[in-house]
């Protein structure tokens, strides 16, 4: 019996670490799931925009697709950090739902992501995060710039706005962390110690003196619902948690809450 129960626990234990070790190596690959594209790559949005490709040093260049406002009356501009799939094309479907309201719309990919170049490191989210603002500065004051970030984007311009001005702060789909998530999967594993990405959303909040409005559908079965609850501890008064009853990760736009709310703020 003892030998069954040793032989046994010689495989759990060997199982544990066969995935700690595995999630350890590929964790880059299983945060970061980026889709390059030529620089010959002709987008199509269906509507206007400009591209902007910004170097940023010998071997990285920033590319940002800029939609205008439909209004003529422009209110200021959204800066927008989109997810951790794919690239801008993924998400500039979401353009309208800022440019119908007189802003511009601002989209910029990640190193490796659609046409931008570079190494990836969380260091260099933040870096391109604050040229982004910076170049949005140049033309429009603080307090017309909205930063939005969508699910991963949400700690890059939570971060950003912990340290720049703006008008407002908005998240849809946030993280407490880039660890706490794999906590909620793997609670057995030091994610701390493992994941070298922290984006710690939960860290910034506390520093953004803007208002901060966060959407989180209650089904999101990509970041669960009750990890971005632990945000609202941190979230300052007169700041909103929004719950859209039903939705998941990508489908907050399609509930009449969401867009009420979202309208609400922009105006």
């Amino acid at each position: 019996m003892k030998r069954i129960i040793f032989r046994w626990l010689k495989i759990v234990i060997l199982v544990y670490c066969l995935i700690g070790i595995a999630i350890y190596n590929l964790q880059d690959k299983l945060l970061f799931r980026p889709e390059p594209l030529s620089p010959n790559y002709k987008y199509n949005f269906g509507v206007p925009f400009t591209e902007v490709n910004l170097p940023y040093s010998q071997t990285s260049t920033i590319n940002i697709i800029q939609f205008p406002a439909q209004d003529t009356a422009v209110k200021g501009v959204v800066l927008y950090f989109h997810g951790n799939k794919k690239n801008i094309e993924r998400y500039a479907p979401a353009a309208p739902l800022f440019t119908s309201k007189g802003y511009h719309v601002w989209m910029i990919d990640y190193p490796g992501y659609g046409k931008s170049t570079g190494q990836l490191t969380e260091q260099m989210l933040y870096d391109w995060a604050l040229v982004f603002y910076k170049l949005a500065r140049a033309r429009y004051s603080p307090d017309s710039i909205i930063l939005y970030g969508k699910s991963m984007g949400t700690g890059i311009a939570s971060q950003l706005a912990s340290i720049r001005n703006c008008k407002a702060l908005v998240l849809e789909a946030p993280y407490y962390s880039v660890p706490s998530i794999l906590d909620s999967r793997f609670p057995l594993y030091p994610s701390n110690k493992m994941i070298h990405t922290k984006l710690p959303t939960w860290q910034y909040l506390q520093q953004v003196a803007a208002p901060i409005t966060i959407f989180h559908g209650s089904d999101d079965g990509t970041i669960p619902y009750r990890n971005a609850k632990r945000l609202q501890p941190f979230l300052k008064p007169g700041d909103a948690f929004v719950t859209i009853e039903g939705a998941h990760n990508n489908d907050l736009r399609e509930f009449p809450l969401y867009r009420q709310k979202l309208d609400s703020l922009l105006k």
